[in-house]
């Protein structure tokens, strides 16, 4: 399975749709509740809430990194295997910046018209196309801001 010169730990990125990412990688980083949450092989038991944001997956880890812009989920990580169940997916090469900027645009100006009274479109799936579009724009034009480091656990298999 892994040398151990370079532990890997098996990653499984799932939406409601099925996988999206499955196989072996040195680290995966996904964005937790409270920040963001890095794990390599032999990590400690661990269920956590996810929020929208990047996901990376570190094949190896300065040379291939699979970046995902995700929804809000749950993570869970035992016996080197991590599981992310995420409402959505989509791969940083696949996104289409304009559709998202016009998808933004439209939901935004539909839930003015909810609020204003002249549309009867469910407010909580506006919302949902709001964040999905907005997440997608943050991770593929690089968020706008810094990447967090991961925080660093009791020992350096816990990160």
């Amino acid at each position: 399975m892994s040398t151990p010169e370079s532990r890997t730990l098996s990653v499984s990125l799932v939406t409601p749709d099925g996988a999206v990412f499955e196989g072996e990688a040195e680290m995966l980083i996904v964005p937790g509740a409270d920040g963001e949450i890095g794990v390599l092989a032999r990590h400690a038991p661990l269920v956590a809430m996810l929020k929208a944001g990047s996901t990376r997956v570190h094949v190896r880890r300065t040379e291939d990194v699979r970046e995902f812009a995700t929804g809000p989920g749950f993570f869970k990580v035992e016996q080197d295997r991590a599981l992310a169940l995420v409402d959505d997916a989509v791969d940083v090469d696949s996104i289409d910046v304009a559709r998202a900027e016009a998808q933004l645009e439209a939901a935004r100006a539909e839930l003015e018209r909810v609020d204003a009274g002249e549309s009867e479109a469910d407010r909580w799936q506006l919302e949902q196309r709001i964040r999905h579009a907005e997440n997608q724009l943050q991770v593929a034009t690089g968020g706008g801001g810094e990447r967090v480091q991961p925080r660093i656990g009791a020992g350096a298999e816990h990160i």
